[in-house]
């Protein structure tokens, strides 16, 4: 099986530069360009067998864009959300960290400010990537449009990799991570590719 991990494009948050997280920004116009840069890419190299996306919006618009041009429908899924950062999302980066200091000594089945904790976050990265390899046959290549919280869930999921790990994955606006599942081997082909938007930045 085929894995192709996509990011949102550009939203309203990153302009504003703040905790966006469970805020529920849209793509901007540059992230909507991004969006579709990013779908006419897959469908020449790839095809689609299906998409899966979180329901946040900037999620959502961005695998529209996909679906569109691919020609499939998106199975949303709440599971595939970005971290519940509770009380911070949307807050500017100085007034969460006023209001609501980080507490890096709390256990992982704990949490603070009405967020989910990262035992919960890690859970929701390996129920749903199991769900995904279980109900798709071993030849067809799935889409995950998603955040990069969740991305980095995903992988450490998907490397088996302690709760609690510390190994980031960087992955850029509409940036594609490509997997294969096959004979039991779990094989990261590339990370963060950006190849779509090589005409945006030149």
């Amino acid at each position: 099986m085929r894995v192709l991990i996509i990011r949102h494009g550009e939203s309203e948050a990153d302009l504003l530069d703040v905790h966006e997280g469970r805020a529920d920004f849209e793509l901007t116009e540059l992230g909507r360009e991004q969006a579709e840069r990013m779908a006419i890419w897959v469908k020449d190299n790839y095809k689609i067998d299906r998409i899966y996306a979180s329901t946040l919006k900037r999620a959502k618009q961005t695998a529209i864009a996909l679906s569109q041009e691919v020609g499939i429908p998106i199975e949303e899924t709440e599971y595939l959300m970005e971290f519940n950062n509770g009380l911070i999302a949307g807050l500017s980066r100085k007034e969460a960290a006023q209001k609501y200091p980080e507490d890096l000594s709390l256990p992982i089945h704990e949490s603070v400010y009405e967020m989910e904790s990262l035992l919960e976050f890690r859970f929701r990265g390996d129920y749903i990537l199991s769900k995904i390899l279980s109900e798709n046959n071993p030849d067809a290549t799935v889409a995950i449009v998603s955040h990069g919280g969740m991305i980095n869930q995903l992988y450490r999921s998907f490397l088996r990799l302690p709760v609690d790990s510390n190994i980031i994955f960087p992955t850029s606006d509409t940036g594609i991570h490509s997997w294969s599942f096959e004979n039991n081997r779990r094989v990261i082909l590339f990370a963060n590719s950006t190849k779509h938007l090589i005409k945006m930045i030149c």
